[in-house]
């Protein structure tokens, strides 16, 4: 038996009501189970319990057994004086305030209903893709509809906590926390570190002061990378070494470690030389960017915006000193609409949410739902479940689904778990 399981039937109220009594022997009634605390403290709050003839309004505190209080010192923590009612699997112990009055408990050990005690049970043990695999097929379409809405909701806002951290660094500056996140996206997962490191050891003020020439661009961007710290044979990146050196001294900075960077196992249109390369040109044609975005309407908007045509040396190199076929090194539309799903849609959101325009949040979703699918393992095995996600925002919602809920087997706390359950 699970603590969790407890707060679970609790809070759906899935346990026999039939003449409930306390320990103690007190007619007992259920007038609301109150609101799940995941915070320190009693686990239920505001809940409201009729024991006799007197209706109480407090807490409530969950415990498998009911000497875990006195193991977890509850009755060391005054906020715990404000529990109104103990509920446990089995009352092992007597509890008791330190006024020395005993806390009424109500044991649920024989109120449980053997057929949801037995799902449970099997879905804990599963050892499938998911836990729920051999019961998924029998789930609604419409519960399953309704539980991804909520769970994209969800994901972007989990992708906003960072968000949130930096915008309190950079003291509430949305164009300048922005240009780190969109540096980070150019980081191609391997990259989005030291990209991150990049960005911010180049303040957006200072590219701005440069931002008529993209030659000073990619000597800041590509010095700041420590990508200039070698003696070079062709004559750009020795002017662009030459140019940092002078800029370098008059703002004062210092670059990230060369090391830092990764080139093992990745296409060479995704080595970071490039990516910076085409960073760099973003920078160029586009200033206040943020505030562009905002603005945009649609997913062709934002590939025209992300357009970017790189310098003439880097449509023959990949890295410095080393010559290739010619070519143009463009932005993909698949790298451009990562972007839009990691960075773009959880700025507008976030931002919606800040300044309380349901508008942007509605336009990150519908930037989501232009998107086709991604194509990945994850999405490949719910295809063989059944689902078959039309767009990004099904697709991120499905992610979601897997990593939080099914690998964590958060079943209690899903609605497909709740339907299976419930059946």
């Amino acid at each position: 038996m699970k603590e969790d399981f407890l707060h679970y039937l609790w809070r759906m109220r899935k346990f026999n009501h039939v003449a409930l009594k306390t320990t103690n022997g007190e007619p007992l009634t259920i007038q609301a189970t109150g609101e799940h605390n995941l915070d320190a403290g009693p686990d239920f709050s505001n809940a409201r319990i009729r024991i006799g003839d007197m209706l109480w309004a407090g807490n409530v505190e969950i415990h498998v057994n009911a000497s875990e209080w006195y193991a977890h010192k509850h009755q060391e923590d005054k906020a715990y004086d404000s529990v109104v009612l103990h509920v446990v699997f089995e009352e092992d112990k007597p509890v008791f305030r330190n006024n020395g009055e005993r806390i009424p408990c109500l044991e649920i050990k024989k109120r449980i209903p053997p057929k949801i005690s037995k799902i449970y049970r099997k879905l804990l043990r599963d050892e499938t893709w998911i836990p729920c695999q051999h019961h998924f097929s029998k789930v609604k379409e419409i519960t399953k509809n309704l539980w991804l809405d909520r769970l994209l909701v969800e994901r972007l806002e989990n992708k906003t906590t960072d968000i949130i951290r930096s915008l309190e660094i950079n003291k509430n500056n949305w164009e300048e926390t922005f240009y780190q996140f969109l540096a980070r996206g150019f980081g191609v997962k391997v990259n989005t570190e030291p990209f991150e490191q990049l960005a911010r050891s180049l303040p957006l003020l200072i590219l701005g002061k440069h931002k008529n020439s993209l030659f000073q661009l990619e000597a800041l961007l590509f010095g700041q990378a420590g990508m200039l710290e070698i003696d070079f044979k062709d004559d750009y990146p020795i002017r662009l070494q030459k140019e940092y050196n002078f800029l370098k001294k008059k703002y004062n900075l210092q670059s990230i470690h060369s090391e830092s960077w990764k080139y093992m196992r990745m296409r060479p249109a995704n080595f970071p030389s490039i990516r910076i390369a085409q960073f760099a040109t973003l920078v160029y044609q586009s200033s206040h960017l943020f505030s562009k975005i905002l603005a945009v309407q649609n997913v062709k908007e934002i590939e025209h915006m992300f357009e970017v045509k790189i310098s003439n040396y880097w449509q023959t190199h990949y890295v410095f000193d080393k010559p290739s076929i010619k070519r143009k090194k463009s932005l993909g539309k698949n790298s451009i609409h990562l972007l839009i799903i990691n960075t773009i849609a959880p700025f507008l959101f976030l931002y919606g949410k800040s300044i309380d325009r349901e508008s942007l949040k509605e336009k990150a979703l519908e930037l989501l739902e232009e998107l086709q699918s991604e194509k990945n393992t994850i999405i490949n095995e719910w295809r063989k479940l059944g689902m078959n996600p039309s767009s990004a925002y099904q697709s991120q919602a499905l992610l979601h689904l897997k990593k939080n809920y099914c690998d964590k087997k958060n079943c209690l706390n899903c609605s497909i778990g709740h339907a299976i359950l419930k059946d």
